[in-house]
């Protein structure tokens, strides 16, 4: 029997089903992160609340790729930075700052998810953010919190900052650094980061013409539709078994 599977079956024995399942749906989320080409080598996080009544949550273990996320070398921690498990890997001190804060303050957010894009990160850095342009932007723009660099969120002090820029929220373009999104399961906060950066790459095509502003009846129409969680978790579950099921095709191995 090779070493990984011992990994698996050791991991696997000593957690609960409900935080396996979570595992797995977040190990997908990595890879298809990876797979849309949202990743930044092995830099900005993924996260996702374990099941039951501790404080902890899962992180990718530092060093690795997203592609190479598993359900078992995901790292718990606790809200102090611990790890509760120790499966032989570590998380970034960075990427803890910004979850951990998040997961403190917003117990509503099982998921919460970060990523640098090109498109992400060049919105974030227009003074006038992300624009309601386009359909993709509606989905999100009435719902959208923004917080300035403060350098590497190393410090922990800056959590406080964080929880307050967001607010009641669920995604924040970090200033001059990229995406955020949070979301009551890891599918509605997929589908709420997909749309998010799916807005910010149409706005850098549509910014190099003369922007047509949408009517505000529409703005506002689709502020009522989407901005309750039961829309999002809604179309999470329609669309994450289809995601589930793109993971697989790139390479089931996420599920180990």
């Amino acid at each position: 029997m090779s070493e990984a599977i011992l990994e698996l079956k050791e991991i696997k024995n000593r957690i609960s089903s409900e935080e396996w399942t979570v595992r797995q749906d977040l190990a997908a989320a990595y890879r298809l992160i990876a797979h849309y080409g949202w990743d930044d080598m092995v830099f900005t996080h993924l996260s996702a609340r374990v099941p039951g009544p501790d404080d902890h949550f899962l992180l990718n273990p530092y060093g690795y790729q997203f592609s190479e996320v598993t359900a078992s070398n995901l790292v718990k921690v606790d809200l102090g930075g611990n790890v509760v498990l120790d499966n032989g890997f570590e998380v970034n001190a960075a990427g803890f700052t910004i979850h951990s804060a998040v997961h403190m303050a917003r117990h509503d957010a099982l998921a919460v998810m970060h990523v640098h894009t090109d498109a992400g990160v060049a919105v974030a850095a227009m003074q006038e953010g992300l624009l309601p342009l386009s359909q993709h932007a509606m989905f999100v723009y009435h719902d959208l919190a923004y917080h300035d660099w403060e350098g590497v969120a190393l410090d922990l002090d800056e959590r406080e900052r964080v929880v307050a820029d967001l607010g009641d929220k669920n995604v924040m373009l970090l200033r001059n650094h990229g995406t955020l999104a949070l979301g009551g399961s890891i599918a509605s906060c997929f589908l709420r980061l997909y749309y998010l950066e799916r807005a910010c790459k149409i706005q850098l095509g549509i910014m190099s013409g003369t922007p047509n502003m949408p009517n505000q009846q529409a703005i506002d129409m689709m502020q009522q539709t989407f901005n309750n969680r039961d829309s999002w978790e809604g179309l999470g579950r329609i669309a994450w078994p289809s995601m589930r099921r793109l993971a697989d095709r790139l390479d089931p191995n996420y599920k180990t």
